[in-house]
């Protein structure tokens, strides 16, 4: 299987749209191809990159919990649900993206996630990366059964309640049963330079920053015109900076 790179933290940090930057340094730069899953919740990765999301996991999931005996004649249920995955799969031609969509509802999943999770990861060993587009309890990354991390990315805006939120995420990641191989604080829409208040919180949760990315007038405009930030300029400043501490990111998965 690829390298796996993770990105957490909490709401409204702007973590989507650094998933955004960072599967742009990927498809860019020669690390193709790549799967891209959207494992949170909202699955606003699609819309950043320009893409239209019809249908997601979660979808396919309730669907057949509402009618578990749908199944087409003479198919087997796996099969049936492999054939279902594959629909909700956008390709594309540097990345494919996956969709996790909606948590579950009432009812045991056991049997239909062991299904799904055991397609996800046979899907994920034709790829060179996964990049996965987290919520802030990271309950897919913990569901899988690999359970191997090489770089989590935890990401905050430039805000002590941001920062408090990794905090939280760095002291549960020993609950979770994940292989994490490498840890990197990424502070969005930082100033040029880190208050001593806010680099003193980042000691007190003892991970290093391996990026900061500054506030870039672009991404508001493109989100705003609901352009794809895969069509970003190389000059944007947003870019660059993820362009920066990707180098760093490939350098240490890749050690």
């Amino acid at each position: 299987m690829g390298k796996v790179i993770a990105l957490a933290g909490k709401g409204g940090v702007g973590k989507t749209t650094v998933a955004s930057l960072v599967l742009r340094y990927l498809s860019t730069n020669n690390h193709s191809p790549v799967l891209a899953v959207d494992a949170d919740p909202n699955s606003n990765l699609g819309e950043t990159l320009g893409l239209n999301v019809e249908k997601t996991v979660g979808d396919i999931r309730e669907s057949f919990m509402k009618d578990p005996q749908g199944v087409p004649s003479g198919m087997d249920k796996i099969v049936y649900l492999e054939m279902l995955m594959n629909q909700v799969l956008i390709e594309n031609k540097e990345f494919d993206l996956l969709v996790m969509g909606r948590q579950e509802g009432q009812g045991c999943y056991c049997m239909v996630n062991n299904i799904l999770n055991r397609f996800s990861e046979e899907l994920e060993k034709n790829y060179k990366y996964l990049l996965v587009d987290n919520e802030a309890g990271m309950e897919h990354l913990s569901r899988r059964t690999s359970g191997k991390v090489d770089m989590l990315l935890l990401v905050t805006d430039y805000a002590l309640r941001g920062l408090r939120a990794v905090g939280r995420i760095v002291s549960m990641l020993d609950d979770l049963k994940l292989s994490v191989g490498h840890v990197g604080l990424v502070v969005n829409r930082a100033p040029e330079t880190l208050g001593d208040v806010f680099l003193g919180e980042v000691e007190k949760i003892g991970i290093p920053i391996i990026g900061t990315i500054p506030n870039d007038d672009a991404l508001l405009e493109y989100d705003m015109e609901q352009k794809s930030l895969l069509e970003l300029p190389d000059d944007s400043p947003g870019v660059m900076a993820v362009q920066q501490m990707m180098e760093k990111v490939m350098d240490t998965v890749n050690a």
